[in-house]
């Protein structure tokens, strides 16, 4: 593939829920079509050789949301670990989840662990899930690490950088995102990849996550190509 292709995708999947109310459907019935929708853009990504893509499928902020709406994506993420883990391994992509899981039930951590260890020695696509995720949180949970690891003196102070960041966060080891996409025609980045986005670039699309297909990942990635990544240069 061309150099320039993105290496690392990051999606915030947005717009499940406007999608279902446009249809008079319940939410749920949203975030089911949206999962259909990521399963086609999981296998097109491996299939054209990006190497790392991250989903933003529910963050801690989605707590918030009502008892019922919160329960059906905690089963459909559970159904969708142990039905698509089974498709991705035969596929060479390995799944790996970032975010608290430990604060899951006992059910959906056995799905998510099932899942890891099914398809852990797959050589293809690296399909990150971030569940319970807030960028923030990920921030605070590495700077307990590393306080940690002073307290036990396996770390100096002055030695503390941003790779001793970058090596205690959830994605620690591989690349940051090139792209980051957003649906929905939202036009922020509500906690997704907050260490990891700051020299990404963004893609915005009124597209909702449902409606989003491979020609708009495409489109994404095309956009990409077109842009001068400077990294703080000229």
């Amino acid at each position: 593939m061309e150099e320039k292709q993105p290496k690392h995708i990051g999606i915030i999947m947005d717009g499940n829920r406007r999608w279902a109310k446009e249809r008079k459907l319940d939410a749920k019935l949203g975030h089911s079509q949206g999962a259909k929708t990521l399963e086609k853009i999981v296998k097109f990504a491996n299939k054209i050789e990006i190497e790392y893509l991250t989903v933003y499928a529910f963050s801690t902020e989605n707590w918030k949301r009502s008892k019922e709406e919160v329960g059906a994506l905690m089963l459909l993420l559970q159904n969708y670990l142990d039905d698509f883990s089974k498709r991705a391994d035969t596929e060479n992509i390995k799944i790996k989840m970032i975010g608290d899981i430990e604060t899951l039930s006992e059910g959906l951590q056995k799905s998510i662990n099932n899942a890891i260890k099914r398809t852990e020695n797959n050589t293809g696509l690296t399909f990150n899930v971030a569940f319970n995720y807030g960028g923030r949180a990920e921030i605070v949970n590495a700077v307990k690490k590393i306080a940690m690891q002073v307290k036990n003196n396996e770390l100096e102070i002055h030695q503390i950088d941003e790779n001793t960041i970058s090596n205690n966060i959830y994605t620690s080891g591989q690349p940051d995102p090139d792209l980051i996409i957003r649906t929905s025609g939202e036009i922020r980045t509500s906690g997704f990849l907050t260490w990891q986005s700051v020299y990404s670039e963004f893609y915005f699309t009124n597209k909702l996550w449902p409606d989003f297909n491979e020609e708009d990942f495409l489109e994404a990635i095309e956009e990409y190509k077109r842009r001068n990544r400077k990294f703080g240069g000229k």
